[in-house]
Parts: C-alpha cells; sequence; structure tokens
C-alpha cells in the first residue's frame, strides 16, 4: 500500500498529538457547562434575568458564521484530498481560497464577539456581577480566544497552500489545522443554546 493511500485512510484526520489538545479542552470546557448548569439550577430566576441582557441576535450570526466557516474548511480539506503529483499546485490554489473565506467568517466573528463585550463592560458588567456573568464572561472569553488562535493556525495553513507546501503524501498539517477549527465551531454550537437561548 503506497503512503499516499495511507495518509488518505488515516483516521482520525491529523497528528495524534492535537486529538490530546481537543479531548483536554472538550473536557475543560464540559466541566465550565456542569457547573453553569449547576449554578443555574440554584437561580433560575437570576439567569434568566441576566440573560435577557444579551444580545441574542448577534449570538445566533456568530452561529451562522462559524458553521459556514467549517464548511469552507471541509471543501478546502476535500481540495487537499483530492491532490495527485501532478495537479497538486491546482488543488492548493483551490484550498486556499476555501480557507480565505473561512479566515473571514473567523474574523467576522472575533468583531461582532469584540461588539458584544464592550457592550456588556459598558455597561459595568464584570465578573464579580453575579454568576451568570460570570459563566458568561469566562466560557465567551475562553472561547474567543479558541477563535482567535484557530484564525492564526487557518492562516499559518494558508501561507503553506500560497507556495504549494501540500502535497498527496504530505497534507497532516492541513487536517491537524482543520481538527481544531471544528473543536472551536463544535463548542459554540454547544455554548451558543446554553448561554443565550435555553431559560
Amino acid at each position: 500500500m503506497s503512503k499516499s493511500i495511507t495518509l488518505k485512510e488515516k483516521y482520525p484526520p491529523g497528528d495524534f498529538a492535537i486529538w490530546i489538545i481537543i479531548y483536554v479542552e472538550l473536557i475543560t470546557f464540559a466541566l465550565l457547562f456542569i457547573g453553569y448548569a449547576f449554578s443555574r439550577r440554584a437561580d433560575i430566576q437570576l439567569f434568566n434575568d441576566s440573560q435577557l441582557l444579551l444580545n441574542q441576535t448577534a449570538g445566533f450570526i456568530n452561529t451562522f458564521i462559524l458553521i459556514t466557516s467549517s464548511y469552507f474548511v471541509v471543501k478546502a480539506v476535500n481540495s487537499i484530498k483530492s491532490m495527485t503529483q501532478k495537479s497538486y499546485k491546482e488543488f492548493n490554489i483551490k484550498a486556499s481560497k476555501w480557507l480565505l473565506f473561512a479566515m473571514i467568517c473567523g474574523v467576522a466573528f472575533l468583531m461582532i464577539k469584540i461588539t458584544e463585550f464592550s457592550h456588556i463592560f459598558g455597561e459595568g458588567i464584570n465578573l464579580s456581577t453575579n454568576k451568570f456573568f460570570m459563566f458568561y464572561i469566562l466560557l465567551t472569553g475562553f472561547h474567543f480566544m479558541h477563535v482567535l488562535l484557530g484564525s492564526v493556525i487557518l492562516f499559518n495553513i494558508y501561507q503553506k497552500t500560497k507556495i504549494y507546501g501540500y502535497t498527496p503524501d504530505d497534507y497532516r498539517g492541513f487536517e491537524t489545522g482543520a481538527s481544531y477549527w471544528h473543536m472551536v465551531d463544535l463548542l459554540w454550537i454547544v455554548l451558543f443554546p446554553l448561554i443565550y437561548i435555553i431559560r
């Protein structure tokens, strides 16, 4: 069996180390989600009243943006996986275009979140305001940093596609970055309804 076929069939995709990081991050967020759920149960009215101060429209838009970005990343990965030894430059170019769209989505998410944070902090709300906002700031702030890091990772992958750096025998780094980005998206899909919607 050739090396390229072995790589294409490898699962999970990317480096093993990234999956250790992903599992640790998922466990960390899961513990925060559980803490939020128990705290909310102890004072439902406080959490419901505080939740009304959030911008649900911004949260929904950001959800749509991240899901769309993951679609673009999937298209980029599919482009890379379709490479042959003769056409790897062409597919690097295709992948770079999809990655560019994904990065634009990432930046849009960050800008909307910064606007949300500015409004919340402008109202004098901080970690000590109440338990709801403590969890809101911790969870969304922690996730914000993940989106920021994920965007940097996508940019680095994008830079490599511009110099045709991925080949049919070597695109594991591409899959590694894509896996991290999908984790970021998954976390928000759980975080958004938990913080913004469920009452």
